[in-house]
């Protein structure tokens, strides 16, 4: 609801509307004229969104050619003839949450009572209007301003999944809409190509598809694999045609369209009711990066024409309709500098550090370039407007320039020739390697750190007090050289680090002083200190695929680590393994092996082991004889969260019935457990015919066997 308390001044409102205008207006002749927008979608959202609200607080300054009430833009002089559509195109007003959908759902129940809903992905492509008379086609346009569009039919004609001939009873007239996107993996492959050959890459697929279709030169679009889903009739004349009964609904028409030789999405569901409505967009949520195309949203739309009918338009959109968009995933942010920082492993990643930017629900700073060849592959400069993307809790990635928004200031960045930490110059691992990393892995202080911060990660020995802030005070005070006495930490060695100790005296209360309490003096140990000794000390139990995981061995993680343990149960047998043995192991192959066996013929590894062993490090599992091998020869992936167990608790229970815990769904796949919030992967294992078990089913597998299923 618009809060008419916080109503500005009617002199301000009207400059500030006039900016908005103009700035929507530019945005808008930028993504429709020139399809080389200079902000993201989700910027521009906020832009239109906020002229919506000012045009609410003052609807004097609505006029009828205002962004709110208009559709596109008009076409700029571009060679291609001006077309009229018999129909015009409209818009889609945008839900930005579930709030506003159910309140367009509760709108439409007041109106027309409870509807069927049909609920469809929002390709982000670029929309046309195919006309075919007598099933041949005719005529292909592009949305344009929603009334007159660019005439692109030469082009059209040379996408392979648009028809030439409709098939089947077509009407003598009909004006089909759809939206026309270059698949996701053909976007990239063009991408390199462009890089190979010097030249600016794409900043994304809806943009790139746009220029494809727009080409003056038909052969240039038939070039790119341009693809198609049609999902919308505008005029329709049947003629001596008999009447197709289905196009009363919208679900019809897909059906129609479908028997008409046209693409339609598979995705498409007709629903009723708000938690089936949620519970799809949820799902479709989960999918939007597995698709062949790329969707910043779904649609949803009354699914009885005679109710859309009676609902009617705006001057702009249809009421018996919303676009539900996700939670922006890329906006457009300044590419500041170009870093490189030092990984545990030596390798050496650049990193973009970029004005701070909201995307997905948190502030990105720093974004990862992967390697010097991926920079030159995307294309950037110090100085860019980038296009960032965030995937939920994907690592944040710079997708590519905005080439139009470039100034001439920008500057090429070459990837140093030494390690920034030590000085020692970088190399290959191997030839061929698109990697560089330092060689200097026993005194580099990079790596040092980072690999002593690793082993108090989760994923390690989940040592909760060392960070990369706490190794980096163990390595700066001179305590630690190397990650080897780390579990032979005393408290006269954390008196060295200040980051561990109390900088000041502690001034007593009476009270504490008559108890006979002592204060805390400039140079004791802290909490966190002491509670870093503490879990050390408990680390020390950890089960041996933890240990093997810390020693920050190339290629070898939590997955080859469960399987190096579980197959030889101790360090020495591990260390003692020849290749073949170890590459012979479920889950580890010849390339670990190889890494394994190397790393353990390094002098200062093999110090490492003996030294923890020495401080009570566990190196050797255990072995519960009395669990069964019921799980033999299966392989089971967890997902979801689980009551009674944890994400590492989960697969060491599988392995330790004999079964391959894996981390992807595949046809070699035998079981997925799903528990709450299960999302993409039981999808694909339903897809797949794999049988999906719950908690419960699960603990059965695991007690008897697939027998007791």
């Amino acid at each position: 609801m618009t809060d008419n308390t916080a109503r500005p001044p009617v002199a301000d409102a009207r400059a500030r509307h006039q900016e908005l205008v103009q700035e929507v207006e530019a945005h808008r002749a930028a993504y429709y004229g020139d399809d080389a927008p200079t902000v993201s979608d989700a910027q521009y959202d906020v832009l239109e969104r906020e002229l919506q609200d000012l045009e609410a607080l003052h609807p004097e300054l609505a006029t009828p050619e205002s962004p709110t009430r208009t559709v596109g833009a008009a076409s700029a002089p571009t060679g291609f003839e001006s077309v009229k559509h018999r129909e015009r195109m409209m818009s889609l007003d945008n839900a930005f949450g579930i709030d506003e959908v159910e309140s367009w759902l509760a709108r439409v129940g007041k109106e027309a009572g409870d509807q069927e809903i049909v609920c469809e992905p929002k390709i982000d492509g670029l929309s046309i209007s195919l006309t075919y008379v007598d099933g041949e086609l005719t005529r292909g346009v592009t949305r344009g301003d929603g009334t007159t569009g660019e005439d692109v039919t030469a082009n059209v004609r040379t996408i392979a999944t648009i028809p030439q001939r409709l098939t089947g009873a077509a009407p003598a007239l009909v004006e089909i809409r759809g939206e026309v996107f270059l698949p996701v993996a053909a976007f990239e492959e063009l991408n390199a190509g462009l890089v190979a050959e010097g030249k600016a890459p794409y900043a994304n697929p809806r943009n790139t598809a746009a220029g494809s279709l727009r080409q003056k030169n038909s052969e240039v679009t038939a070039s790119r694999p341009l693809d198609v889903t049609t999902y919308a009739l505008g005029a329709l004349e049947w003629g001596a045609t008999q009447v197709d009964a289905r196009v009363s609904t919208q679900a019809g028409i897909y059906r129609a369209l479908a028997d008409w030789g046209l693409p339609v999405s598979e995705f498409t569901a007709v629903l009723r009711g708000r938690e089936a409505i949620d519970a799809y967009l949820t799902d479709l949520e989960s999918k939007r990066h597995d698709l062949v195309h790329e969707i910043d949203g779904a649609v949803l739309k009354v699914n009885d024409r005679a109710v859309q009918a009676e609902l009617g338009f705006t001057s702009r959109a249809p009421r018996w309709a919303i676009a539900y968009k996700f939670a922006p995933e890329e906006v457009h942010t300044i590419l500041e500098d170009i870093r490189v920082d030092v990984g545990r492993t030596g390798r050496v990643t650049p990193y973009g550090v970029m004005t701070p930017t909201l995307v997905a629900g948190s502030t990105v700073t720093y974004a990862t370039l992967h390697n010097a060849h991926e920079v030159a592959r995307k294309g950037v400069r110090i100085g860019d407007t980038v296009v960032l993307r965030k995937a939920g809790d994907v690592i944040p990635e710079i997708v590519g320039p905005v080439v139009a928004a470039r100034t001439g200031a920008e500057r090429e960045w070459t990837m140093p020739a030494n390690c920034p930490s030590c000085g020692t110059p970088l190399a290959e691992q191997k030839q061929g390697d698109k990697d560089l990393r330092c060689p200097n892995s026993q005194s580099c202080p990079a790596q040092i750190v980072d690999r002593i911060a690793f082993i108090g990660s989760r994923g390690a020995f989940d040592v909760e007090v060392l960070g990369e802030k706490g190794a980096h005070a163990l390595v700066e005070s001179g305590v630690l050289q190397n990650e080897a006495g780390l579990f032979s930490l005393s408290m006269e060695d954390l008196r060295r680090v200040p980051l561990l100790t109390y900088e000041s005296d502690e001034k007593l209360t009476k009270k504490q002083v008559a108890a006979g309490e002592g204060g805390r003096k400039a140079g004791d140990v802290s909490a966190n200190g002491i509670k870093l000794l503490d879990n050390l000390e408990e680390a020390k139990s950890q089960p041996l695929w933890r240990v093997v995981v810390s020693l920050s061995i190339r290629h070898v993680g939590p997955t080859a680590s469960r399987a190096l343990a579980t197959a030889f149960g101790s360090m020495d047998a591990i260390r003692a393994a020849d290749a073949e043995t170890l590459a012979a192991v479920d889950g580890v192959g010849p390339v670990i092996a190889e890494a394994v066996q190397q790393w353990f013929e390094v002098p200062w590894h093999v110090e490492i082991v003996e030294r923890w062993a020495a401080a009570g490090v566990r190196m050797e599992d255990e072995r519960d004889e009395s669990l069964p091998d019921t799980l033999a020869g299966l392989t089971v992936v967890a997902t979801g969260s689980l009551e009674n167990f944890t994400r590492d608790s989960v697969k060491e229970a599988i392995i330790s019935r004999g079964g391959k815990a894996a981390s992807t769904v595949s046809k070699n796949t035998d079981y997925v457990v799903a528990g709450a919030g299960a999302g993409s992967k039981a999808t694909k294992a339903e897809a797949l015919g794999v049988t999906i078990l719950d908690e419960a089913a699960f603990q059965l597998l695991l007690e008897s066997g697939p027998d007791a299923l």
